[in-house]
């Protein structure tokens, strides 16, 4: 039984009902670090070290309570004194440590790799403003700095430092921890998070633009620094080497102080590379075993023992490529280990494809981790599929018995005893407990498909969430969206390939045919969120026509009774555990074949919501859990589109004459959009991509996707039905959970005791 009271007592010198919000977050935070870091961290033998440039674990408090077997309690107490935990967690400021898919699975790793009891830390860098806050002004994204480190936050400063040599000087790391507790477990891991004393936050000018040059001042400013211009490119390397070789160095130090003679390093680390980020930790290990007197021979056959790569994309332009004149800018001392690793490389097998220096002297980030680690694997089976067949063929011909596949996974601590309490509570009630550690006991729900108790309390759940959102922007935005309406939610980075175009060409559609006299039989609201990297002209030219069509709607009397189009801004991990469960409709709509996984698809359908979608990615496991009568799958399958890509037999124009596209593609540019705001430049650049360009075949899909909707907007008004959807959806999640994705990392990959 803990007394909050008197911790509040000691630290203020007053009671509870006496503090500010602000007063007991900072209490809040210092009583769940004291009781994180009480914990002892786990010393198994052997460790794997999760290195990545992201890691998205959004706000910490309530999470670390939940982890911690507090939540409950100090929520109670709170409670009885006039205080509400969710205004209290509106203070603390998210840390801006990623930017989608890709960090939010490294958070939701790290949390299964403490809650299965394993030993296992993620590294990577302490960034001081992240990506950046987005902001729309004139209808278009800006961005400035996304500051959340504070005097007092979760960081703790570690005594640990590293000297990391460039080509003209050597930096001095700090080293700065966040503790990960583990559901309910006596040990703790760690997120390390390295950083440089001299680096200064005030050389940040005109939104988020400083000189990349000075790189004692800009080294973990910013993730991902605009690569579009030479000294971008630059940047970005000094950034993944000084990742990787303080990792190498801590990895190798941890070793030593376990009883390793490096000889035998194995056995002690295993490094998990998470995308090509941290790829140079492969010749930077061999090059630091090589000043400890291990022969080059030698540290090579190390290394590829103890590596092991997760990619992340079927996008060939998202596989890094440093060209070498820029390495040996950089990290001179690098490039010689990386020439010899190309070497014996083409010894093996001196085909262009899988050569890691290519013709134009470009360093191939991932050849490179697949040549020299011994683990490859995708993150859901098509996505595996793929790779093997095609993206990486080469590869897979040369080493079918490195590949492998890892469907990723979701926290449901997080995602749903977090985000989604009421219905945590009523699952906890139907079925008990044990699911929050053993998610296959979700399966249970099915027994209760037929109950129609269990689907009228299902419904005011929604209702529930759907009014906490909608206070919540109303709060936040100043938006008012209407409870009763439908949620059709889109919420991912922008990118092309995930086609936020094609939903706004919907809601395009939907507007002309409300203008035309047919009105709905109930509202819809249609939700987008996400960032565009800000040199991403595309990106951020359907942003823009989002935000118009949004004020658009909103002044039209005809219409905005009916449809609602809401762009959230600065979307990140708090925002999407208000959206995701009030959502009705998730919009899983990327090109098929070129979304490697996804997991959002997984966060909504736990929390209720019915996928429409393409059969990409995981949404391919999704429907053949839930079944056909549970999912709405439309357009072309992925061998279709990639033989498209193949024979370049896709010609957008021919979609775009079609009667019942041509009217949407042209209102891009109408009179009635360019009077609600539209920038012409903008609007004709995107309408022209649409018609003449339209790499992910936007058009190719668009009218099955309008008729797939429809028809999903027509079943939910069947309740019964829809409800029975629900319920399957809820119950089949159990299989998306990361501790059964980190268990099979661990059965299959890792080899760590528990």
């Amino acid at each position: 039984m803990i007394n909050l009271q008197n911790f509040v007592q000691s630290m203020y010198a007053k009671r509870i009902e006496d503090c500010s919000d602000h007063d007991l977050y900072y209490a809040l935070l210092a009583f769940t670090k004291q009781r994180s870091e009480a914990k002892c961290t786990n010393e198994q033998k052997k460790k794997v070290y999760y290195i990545s440039a992201e890691f998205l674990i959004g706000k910490l408090l309530s999470n670390n309570l939940i982890n911690l077997g507090l939540y409950d309690e100090v929520k109670e107490q709170l409670r009885v004194a006039g205080k509400d935990l969710l205004a209290i967690e509106e203070m603390e400021l998210e840390p801006s440590l990623g930017n989608g898919g890709l960090g939010r699975l490294a958070a939701c790793f790290l949390d299964s790799i403490a809650s299965l009891g394993l030993n296992g830390d993620g590294v990577g860098l302490n960034y001081h403003f992240g990506l950046f806050q987005q902001i729309f002004q004139y209808h278009q994204q800006a961005a400035i700095p996304n500051g959340w480190i504070t005097p007092r936050s979760w960081l703790s400063e570690s005594p640990i430092s590293y000297q990391v040599p460039f080509a003209n000087f050597t930096l001095t790391s700090k080293l700065y921890d966040i503790d990960v507790s583990g559901y309910q477990t006596e040990h703790k891991n760690r997120l390390r998070l390295f950083d440089l004393g001299s680096v200064d936050d005030n050389i940040v000018y005109d939104g988020i633009e400083f000189d990349k040059e000075d790189i004692f001042r800009n080294l973990t400013l910013f993730l991902y620094p605009d690569d579009s211009t030479d000294d971008g490119k630059i940047l970005r390397i000094f950034q993944q080497y000084f990742m990787v070789s303080n990792a190498a160095q801590l990895l190798i130090d941890e070793a030593i102080a376990k009883g390793s003679n490096l000889h035998d390093l194995p056995d002690y680390a295993v490094v998990q590379i998470n995308d090509t980020h941290p790829s140079l930790v492969i010749p930077e290990l061999i090059r630091l075993l090589e000043l400890r007197g291990i022969p080059f021979d030698e540290g090579v056959e190390i290394v590829k023992k103890m590596t092991a790569y997760t990619n992340h994309t079927i996008l060939s332009e998202a596989l890094e490529k440093w060209p070498l004149e820029f390495l040996n800018r950089v990290v001179p001392h690098l490039v010689p280990f990386i020439e010899e690793l190309d070497r014996r490389a083409k010894l093996i097998q001196d085909d262009p494809s899988v050569n890691i220096i290519d013709e134009s002297g470009r360093v191939h980030m991932a050849r490179m981790d697949i040549h020299y680690g011994f683990s490859i694997n995708g993150v859901a089976a098509l996505h595996t599929e793929i790779l093997k067949s095609s993206e990486l063929k080469a590869f897979y011909d040369l080493y079918p018995e490195k590949f492998n596949n890892k469907t990723n996974g979701i926290t449901f601590r997080r995602w749903l005893m977090h985000a989604n309490p009421s219905l945590a509570h009523y699952i906890e009630e139907l079925i008990g407990q044990d699911y929050h550690q053993d998610a296959s006991q979700l399966e249970n729900l099915l027994a209760f498909k037929d109950r129609a108790d269990v689907k009228e309390k299902l419904e005011a759940i929604k209702i529930h969430n759907k009014r906490k959102l909608q206070r919540h922007l109303e709060k936040r935005q100043g938006v008012h969206v209407n409870p009763d309406s439908i949620f059709d939610v889109q919420i991912k980075r922008l990118h092309e390939y995930k086609r936020q175009q094609m939903n706004v060409l919907y809601v395009i559609h939907k507007y002309l045919v409300i203008k035309s006299g047919q009105i709905p039989e109930r509202p819809l609201t249609v939700f987008f969120g996400g960032k565009a990297a800000p040199a991403y002209t595309a990106a951020q030219d359907i942003i823009h026509l989002i935000l118009v069509l949004s004020q658009l709607i909103q002044h039209d009397p005809e219409v905005s009774p009916h449809l609602q189009v809401v762009m959230i801004e600065n979307y990140n991990v708090t925002e999407a555990s208000f959206i995701i469960p009030a959502a009705d409709i998730s919009e899983q709509i990327s090109l098929a074949s070129k979304e490697a996984s996804g997991t959002g698809n997984m966060k909504f359908m736990l929390n209720g919501a019915l996928t429409i979608g393409t059969d990409d990615g995981a949404n391919v496991e999704i429907h053949d859990l839930v079944g056909d009568e549970n999912i709405y799958i439309f357009g072309q399958d992925s061998q279709s589109i990639i033989d498209h890509y193949a024979h370049g037999s896709y010609h957008p124009h021919d979609f775009y004459e079609r009667e019942t596209v041509r009217p949407l593609v042209d209102f891009i540019t109408s009179d009635a959009v360019r009077q609600a705001g539209g920038i012409d430049e903008r609007l004709w650049r995107l309408q022209d991509n649409l018609k003449y360009q339209d790499h992910f075949m936007t058009l190719l899909d668009l009218e099955e996707y309008i008729a797939t909707k429809e028809k999903m907007l027509a079943d939910y008004q069947d309740r019964d039905a829809w409800l029975d959807k629900v319920i399957v959806n809820i119950a089949k999640a159990s299989f998306f959970s990361s501790d059964r994705t980190i268990q099979q990392y661990n059965d299959e990959i890792w080899h760590l005791e528990r």
